[in-house]
C-alpha cells in the first residue's frame, strides 16, 4: 500500500552528488555539509533537471573499473559543461575517459597514504595546497592520458595525474578521496570547489534548518493531530521537538517501556520529556514483551517478535486518541540513501527502527523532519533545541534494547542482572571521563555460566562482557583501549555488588570482522 510522506525540501543553494557505490560516498555529503552547504546523494542514474539552487556536481568513487562492461555511466549531457563538476577517483577516471582521455590498469597500485607532488597551486580546486600532503588512494585504474584542454594539478610519486582540470569547461578531479579524514588537504579541496568554484555561500545552518522545518511543518500539518513513537534516542526526541514546536499539543508522543531499556531508563527520560513540555503517554508494556519473548533463543526471531509486539502496543495506545491523521518518525538521511539502490532506485524507504511497519497498519500519513539530516547533524539540532544532555550525548542503543544483549532466552531474571551490572559499567565510565569518549558501550550476559569462588564457597554463575568501540556512523568500528586499572575497577564493582555475575571480560573485536552488537 502506498503511504504518502511529507518531504520537507530547503530552498538552499545545492550540491548533487551522484553515486556511483564507493563506500565514501555519505563522507562526501557530511564533508560538504560541515561547510554549511546543502548536498544530496542521489543514484548515478538519477534523472533530475538543472535548476537555479543547483550550483554543482560531485561524481563519487566506485568499486567498477570504467573499463568494465557494465561500468555505471550518468547522463552527462544533462549537466557536463553547464555546471561546474568535481569527479573522485571514479568519477575523475569516467570524465578523462568520455572526454578522450585513457584509463588503464594501474602498474603500481595505491591503497591508503601517498603525498602530492608538483600541485598546481595557482588552480581554483588546488589553491592553497602544498606539495608534500599526505592524502588517502584506494584506486586499481590509472589516468595514463588526459583529453585534450585539460591540465595536471597535482601528482604522486606513484602516478602522474592524482588531480587535474580543465582549461577550458569547469571540469575539476582528484584521483585522491578528499572527504576521507586521512587526507590532510581534504576539507580544503572541497571548500574550494563547493565555494570559489561554484559560489555557494555556505547558509546551511541548524537555525536555518530549524526556522524552516517548524515554518513547512505548520503549513503541512495544519491542526492535524500527529502520533510519535519516542524512543528515548536521539533522532525520535529531536523530531518530538521540531514537530512540539510547529503543532504543540496536537503532537500526542508514546512512549512504550518494553521492559528492556537500561536500568531506570524509562523514568529519567520521561521526566526529561515532560520538563519539556511533551504531550506524553506512557505505556508499560514489559510484561507483554516477556511473555513474547518466553523461550525462544534465536536472535532474528526476538528482533521479529519485539517488532511484532511494539507495533501492537504503539496501534492500541495510537487508537485510544481521536482523528489522528499522521504518523511522525524519526527516519535520518542515511536511512534514505541506503534504500536506494545504486543499480537503480528503489520503491522502499527504511523505516525508522522503533516503528517499522506502522504506516500500513495505521493506513496514516507519514511525517519525517529529520529526513534529509545526518546523525551529527541531527544532534547539533537538538543542542540548539535544548534537548537535554542526557539524551543528547546518549550512546546509540538498538531498537530490540537489552533483548539482543542477552544471548538466548530473554527472561526478567536476566534483564535485572544485565540493568545493574550495565549501570555500574555506565557509571563508571562516566565518573572516569570516558564516556563521552566513546561512541557506543554496553554490557552483554552471556548465556554460559562459569565456576567461581566468593569467600570460602564454590559459585556457578553468570559471565558479562563489556564492549566499548570508536565508530562515526557503526559502519566500521574499533575496540577502545580502556586504562586496565579502570577495567579492574569496574570488574570489581560488577562482581561484588550484583547477584548471579561472577566473571567479567571485555570484547577487544573491531568490526569488522566483528559486529558492535553479539546479536
Amino acid at each position: 500500500m502506498f503511504v504518502p510522506r511529507i518531504f520537507l525540501f530547503m530552498k538552499h543553494q545545492k550540491i548533487l552528488i551522484l553515486d556511483f557505490g564507493s563506500q565514501y560516498t555519505q563522507l562526501i555529503a557530511r564533508k560538504i555539509r560541515e561547510l554549511n552547504v546543502f548536498c544530496e546523494v542521489h543514484p548515478f542514474n538519477y534523472s533530475f533537471e538543472l535548476t537555479p539552487d543547483l550550483k554543482g556536481i560531485v561524481l563519487s568513487g566506485s568499486p567498477f573499473s570504467v573499463n568494465d562492461a557494465n561500468a555505471p555511466i550518468p547522463n552527462f549531457e544533462v549537466f557536463l559543461r553547464k555546471v561546474p563538476v568535481l569527479g573522485i577517483c571514479y568519477g575523475a577516471q569516467l570524465m578523462a575517459k568520455i572526454n578522450g582521455g585513457e584509463v588503464a590498469k594501474s602498474l603500481v597500485r595505491e591503497y591508503g597514504r601517498a603525498r602530492l607532488t608538483t600541485v598546481k597551486s595557482d588552480s581554483q580546486l588546488m589553491n592553497g595546497i602544498k606539495d608534500g600532503v599526505q592524502v588517502w588512494m584506494s584506486h586499481g585504474d590509472s589516468i595514463l592520458k588526459l583529453p585534450e584542454k585539460f591540465v595536471i594539478t597535482a601528482s604522486t610519486e606513484n602516478i602522474p595525474v592524482a588531480a587535474y582540470e580543465s582549461t577550458s569547461e569547469k571540469i575539476y578531479a582528484v584521483q585522491f578521496h578528499p572527504e576521507v579524514y586521512h587526507s590532510e588537504c581534504g576539507i580544503q579541496v572541497l571548500e574550494n570547489f563547493v565555494k570559489k568554484i561554484c559560489g555557494c555561500v555556505g547558509d546551511w545552518t541548524p537555525q536555518s534548518f530549524v526556522d524552516e522545518t517548524v515554518e513547512n511543518l505548520k503549513q503541512q500539518l495544519n491542526h492535524d493531530k500527529v502520533v510519535l513513537g519516542l524512543s528515548g534516542g536521539v533522532d525520535s526526541s529531536v523530531a518530538a521537538l521540531l514537530l512540539h514546536r510547529a503543532i504543540g499539543k496536537n503532537l500526542y508522543c508514546i512512549f512504550i517501556d518494553n521492559g528492556l531499556l537500561r536500568k531506570n531508563e524509562a523514568d529519567e527520560v520521561v521526566k526529561s520529556y515532560q520538563h519539556l513540555g511533551l504531550n506524553i503517554h506512557f505505556i508499560d508494556a514489559s510484561q507483554r514483551f516477556y511473555e513474547a519473548l518466553k523461550g525462544i533463543e534465536d536472535p532474528e526471531q526476538k528482533r521479529k517478535i519485539i517488532g511484532r509486539v511494539f507495533i501492537e502496543e504503539f496501534d492500541k495506545a495510537a487508537h485510544q486518541i481521536q482523528d489522528v491523521k499522521w504518523l511522525a518518525q524519526g527516519t535520518i538521511y542515511p536511512d534514505v540513501i541506503e534504500s536506494v539502490s545504486v543499480k537503480g532506485p528503489s520503491a522502499t524507504i527504511k523505516s525508522h527502527h522503533n516503528v517499522g511497519g506502522l504506516p500500513e497498519k495505521m493506513h496514516l500519513k507519514v511525517v519525517e523532519p529529520l529526513r534529509m539530516l545526518f546523525k551529527d547533524e541531527v544532534r547539533r539540532v537538538g543542542k540548539l533545541l535544548n534537548l537535554p544532555d542526557n539524551i543528547l550525548s546518549r550512546h546509540p542503543f538498538p531498537g530490540p534494547g537489552l533483548a539482543i544483549r542477552i544471548i538466548g532466552e530473554v527472561t526478567a531474571e536476566k534483564v535485572n542482572i544485565l540493568q545493574e551490572a550495565d549501570a555500574i559499567y555506565i557509571e563508571h565510565l562516566r565518573k572516569s571521563g570516558w564516556y563521552n569518549k566513546i561512541w557506543q558501550a554496553g554490557t552483554i550476559l552471556l548465556n554460559t555460566k562459569s565456576v567461581g569462588v566468593m569467600g570460602d564457597e564454590r559459585t556457578y554463575e553468570y559471565v558479562v562482557a563489556l564492549r566499548a568501540v570508536h565508530s562515526t556512523d557503526g559502519m566500521t568500528a574499533d575496540w577502545v583501549h580502556l586504562p586496565y586499572d579502570l577495567l579492574a575497577e569496574i570488574s570489581n564493582a560488577i562482581i561484588n555488588q550484583v547477584k548471579g555475575v561472577n566473571r567479567v571480560v571485555y570484547d577487544i573485536s573491531s568490526k569488522p570482522p566483528a559486529t558492535i552488537e553479539w546479536e
